[in-house]
């Protein structure tokens, strides 16, 4: 990746605390201009550790990160303008309004966009005047969202951005942050919600135990997981009927009530056979489905394999 093309770096970071646990263990990665890069990981794997990082809250115990080309926590008052920050608790005074909260808050950022304009965009509008303590959790993660994009960040860090979050409100902040990707907006989330980097991310990382253990595109992560074929077979036949499963390229298969379900590297390969089988002896597979590893599946193998190869402590 280009260096000009670099909005968020972090090179071999790690975070130390004053106890002497290394929460981050020599992360890497980059994100480019108007990306938008998931940072996945089990409970305590450093992922809001190095997002602290990333944001100036802390410098590095080694390593280096960078935001805009510039050192987030050294140049704290020339990067903060230019980026949004979205925690995963946002602390706001409970007898302010929703409305106070804003022109509170836009007050301390360069640039501030029209308080009405924001809260409109994240459905607020109607809500000014509501003390934030009357709120619901929703309610006050779209607040700490529209707070993050008071300033028109070019880079914006979202720390579990739908937590607490109704299935519709979980959808609408997608299609939010797809809008501002698309404007040009630089995008590090973190989140618990696979579906949700899966529907979301150019790329991702998945962090165990403060450590890289998978980066790249989604494809590329669930890539090296079998894909899967299920079907049901009609009352008199077998799995034994099936062509030998090494001729299918089958890597294992299972017998759930009644159903196949085949693990395969060769998907298009295994699934032609299996029908030409099928047509060929008119049998009608029953609620037949294709499709790739899904991301919750590599997410788990890839911390399962991790967890295996590791003998130190386990993370925060």
């Amino acid at each position: 990746m280009d260096s000009a093309e670099k909005v968020i770096e972090a090179v071999g970071v790690r975070r130390r605390y004053g106890d002497g646990f290394e929460a981050v263990r020599g992360v890497s990665f980059e994100v480019a201009r108007g990306e938008l890069f998931a940072l996945l990981g089990t409970n305590g794997a450093g992922k809001t550790s190095v997002m602290e990082l990333l944001e100036g809250l802390a410098r590095p115990s080694g390593g280096a990160v960078r935001v805009l080309g510039l050192d987030p926590h050294g140049e704290r008052a020339r990067v903060r303008p230019r980026t949004g920050v979205m925690l995963q608790e946002g602390g706001f005074a409970p007898d302010l309004t929703v409305a106070q909260t804003v022109r509170m808050w836009a007050g301390c950022v360069s640039g501030a966009r029209p308080g009405h304009e924001v809260l409109e965009q994240l459905g607020l509008a109607r809500r000014g005047g509501v003390r934030v303590g009357q709120l619901s959790g929703g309610e006050r993660r779209r607040l700490d969202l529209a707070l993050a994009l008071l300033g028109r960040p070019e880079a914006l860090f979202l720390d579990e951005p739908t937590t607490g979050l109704d299935t519709q409100g979980r959808y609408d902040t997608w299609e939010l942050l797809r809008q501002l990707r698309a404007a040009g907006t630089t995008v590090l989330l973190t989140t618990h919600y696979l579906e949700e980097a899966e529907a979301l991310a150019d790329r991702l990382a998945v962090l165990h135990r403060g450590r890289v253990v998978a980066c790249g595109t989604t494809a590329e992560v669930t890539g090296a997981r079998p894909a899967r074929i299920g079907f049901g077979l009609p009352t008199g036949w077998h799995l034994g009927d099936l062509p030998p499963l090494p001729e299918l390229a089958v890597l294992a298969h299972e017998e759930r009530g009644g159903r196949v379900l085949l693990h395969t590297d060769r998907l298009q390969f295994t699934l032609s056979v299996l029908l030409r089988w099928a047509d060929e002896r008119t049998v009608a597979l029953d609620r037949l489905e294709a499709r790739t590893a899904s991301l919750e599946e590599a997410f788990l193998a890839i911390a399962g394999t991790a967890d295996a190869g590791t003998a130190d402590g386990a993370g925060r």
